[in-house]
């Protein structure tokens, strides 16, 4: 029995730098433990024979897209949940690399309590070659983030640990957008479940590429099915950031967030929602703490149904 199932789905392997980070990715989740598995999810160019290669699962039955041929969120974790038995499924970027201290953390929080999220930023590292996967390759790396990486900053999320019963019902999210990563995070607080901040404990890494997968060779911020992401979601105060972890990972064990007196203010902002439910309230308070934000978002949404926008 594996105790993680990770799995992704990769952009095209069409492009040699793309190929090469993503198999550089893939190959770190199998040197995780002999108790991890690795599913690859999409009907991308060359996913299919990568996937033999590296001597793991490919599901190309996940539901898509119209527009673009993206794997669904939805469809990706209940391929995940319905192909495996394990406990805890970790959904990840396709270009992100895990050293083995992420095991360790996975072991402690399989022990901790019955249903909870982490989430985690990354450092930013060029890399251009295959990785050499000889002795001591994961300290090397690790000193490579540290010495010539950088810090992203953290607004998104770039892997999400949970056990196989949640996210059972959410919306048909866009892989590869934005805006679903931050509505897993308003999802589980909203149920008051705990959200745990990895950062402390991991250093998770991010080889940096362009986009040309992308319209533009831009990021997805503001695709279409980005936009549909953020609809989904139910807007724009669904959007949580690792600001609102409420736990995070200290001496390898998960604890309470400090409270400050940034962190409070933080708290009321999202009160609205988490503890009340309430979005008109939650509405009138961004109001309140971004007043000129809130103004130009509202003008913006007045000129989209004006201009025919539903």
């Amino acid at each position: 029995m594996f105790l993680l199932t990770i799995f992704a789905a990769p952009k095209p392997f069409t492009n040699p730098h793309i190929a090469t980070i993503q198999r550089n990715a893939i190959q770190t989740w199998k040197c995780l433990s002999p108790e991890a598995q690795v599913f690859l999810m999409g009907q991308e160019t060359g996913l299919a024979e990568t996937a033999a290669e590296l001597d793991v699962r490919h599901f190309d039955t996940v539901r898509l897209t119209k527009q673009t041929r993206t794997p669904y969120v939805s469809s990706m974790i209940e391929t995940a949940r319905k192909n495996s038995d394990s406990p805890l499924l970790l959904c990840i970027n396709a270009d992100v690399i895990l050293l083995p201290e992420f095991f360790a953390v996975v072991r402690h929080l399989l022990e901790w309590v019955p249903d909870f999220l982490m989430v985690g930023p990354r450092w930013d590292l060029e890399i251009t070659q295959l990785l050499e996967f000889t002795p001591g390759w994961e300290d090397r790396l690790r000193q490579e983030a540290l010495t010539r990486g950088k810090f992203h900053v953290p607004l998104g999320s770039d892997y999400f640990l949970f056990p196989r019963i949640g996210f059972r019902n959410i919306p048909d999210f866009a892989m590869g957008r934005s805006a679903w990563d931050n509505w897993m995070i308003y999802n589980y607080r909203c149920k008051h479940l705990p959200v745990v901040d990895g950062t402390l404990a991991l250093n998770v890494i991010h080889q940096n590429h362009d986009y040309s997968h992308l319209p533009g060779n831009k990021p997805p911020y503001r695709l279409p099915e980005t936009l549909e992401n953020i609809r989904l979601a139910g807007g724009r105060r669904s959007l949580f950031f690792l600001k609102d972890a409420d736990y995070q990972i200290v001496n390898g064990q998960p604890q309470r967030v400090p409270m400050s007196g940034k962190r409070l203010l933080r708290e009321i902002e999202i009160a609205p929602l988490v503890h009340l439910h309430s979005r008109p309230l939650a509405e009138a308070v961004n109001f309140i703490y971004h007043p000129r934000d809130a103004w130009k978002e509202w003008c913006g949404r007045i000129a989209y149904k004006l201009g025919g926008g539903k």
